[in-house]
């Protein structure tokens, strides 16, 4: 009987020793992006240096980012591989796209703090610009007229997109009707807002005449680029709904718009919410239907068919295109305006989040 013996110590040890070999060790990827960076700011230096202008800081960065990925794939292929030099080259790649993605990010909200944030005082939220030439006055009948319109937008939307969103997805699934109303909610989501404020327009000057304006003209001009929003993320809100909940409902008697008010709504009401929110911030920030239709005023107006109504956006676009003396004093409050438009997005936001953390159904026991 032939007996087979075991492997050698030796055998082993060379085994795990290959096995293990062939590692860069965790900070050679930042040592030789320093060195990268380090060898492209150099010509931009000294070519800085030679003519006396600036530095380059965007074009050094990119040159370091080119010659650190040809670097790391290179030294990662000689000592790790072809497998896990690509594996390192691809995620060079991804990192670089992701911070040049946030580099408008950062830059827009660094230059709309830094030139906003010195007009934030409390005279800026607390009075209008009636009787204000020059500096002083503040943008409350901007931020009240914003909130009011938009508050009547989502009035209008919400109930609108819902509803349609169930029809698509519990009612009218797989028939003409559905395919044709899917039609038109694709081509009313890529409708300019330009065209919205537009039909707004029309539709009270048949009624009222030309040259109507009101609050209410630009809540119907952004609900019609809500509801598009609102109906895509319910109807994926809707469809996640597991099919189970459905049919145990039906099984225990329960008709069918009980069981949609009861059972699939409230499961997706976290992603719905979330929906909604987006779709406000989404149209909060739009200037031309609110030229179009709501007009701008010096004054406040809570009234939402009685007159003109000022919004954030058409107040920054007011005062920075129709600058008086000092005019200093007009870009600020245009730039305390986006500041303060850019807070309230991010305030909607935040909300939708705890909103949807908070109604998320719980899975656990």
């Amino acid at each position: 009987m032939t007996t087979i013996a075991p492997p050698a110590p030796n055998a082993i040890s060379s085994s795990r020793a290959s096995l293990s070999s062939g590692h860069m060790p965790r900070w050679a990827p930042w040592a030789l992006l320093g060195v990268a960076l380090l060898v492209a700011a150099a010509p931009f230096g000294l070519s800085a240096a030679a003519s006396g202008s600036e530095f380059n800081i965007a074009g050094s960065l990119i040159v370091g980012a080119l010659l650190y990925l040809a670097i790391i794939y290179v030294t990662s292929r000689i000592v790790e591989g072809q497998r896990k030099a690509l594996d390192r080259f691809i995620t060079g790649v991804v990192t670089s796209a992701f911070l040049v993605a946030m580099v408008p990010l950062v830059s827009v909200g660094w230059t709309v703090i830094s030139n906003g944030v010195a007009r934030l005082d409390p005279l800026f939220f607390s009075s209008s610009m009636r009787g204000v030439l020059g500096e002083g006055g503040g943008a409350l009948h901007a931020i009240m007229g914003t909130l009011t319109v938009t508050l009547a937008a989502t009035v209008i939307s919400v109930p609108i997109g819902l509803m349609t969103a169930v029809y698509l997805i519990e009612y009218g699934r797989g028939t003409r009707m559905s395919r044709i109303i899917t039609f038109l909610v694709d081509v009313m989501t890529g409708i300019p807002s330009i065209v919205a404020g537009l039909f707004a327009y029309a539709v009270f000057a048949l009624i009222f005449g030309p040259g109507v304006r009101m609050g209410i003209m630009g809540s119907v001009a952004l609900s019609v680029l809500m509801i598009p929003v609102v109906v895509r993320s319910t109807e994926e809100m809707l469809r996640l709904v597991p099919n189970d909940l459905r049919e145990a409902s039906y099984a225990l008697g329960v008709p069918k718009w009980l069981t949609i008010v009861k059972v699939v709504l409230p499961t997706s009401i976290a992603g719905i919410t979330t929906g909604v929110m987006l779709a406000i911030s989404r149209v909060i920030g739009e200037t031309a239907p609110l030229l179009l239709t709501a007009g701008f005023t010096d004054a406040m107006n809570y009234n939402l068919f009685g007159g003109r109504m000022q919004t954030l956006p058409v107040f920054i676009y007011s005062q920075y295109a129709y600058q008086g003396i000092p005019a200093e004093a007009y870009v600020d409050r245009a730039w305390a305006a986006a500041l303060t438009l850019i807070v309230i997005v991010m305030v909607l936001n935040l909300v939708a989040r705890v909103v949807a953390k908070v109604f998320a159904p719980k899975t656990g026991r």
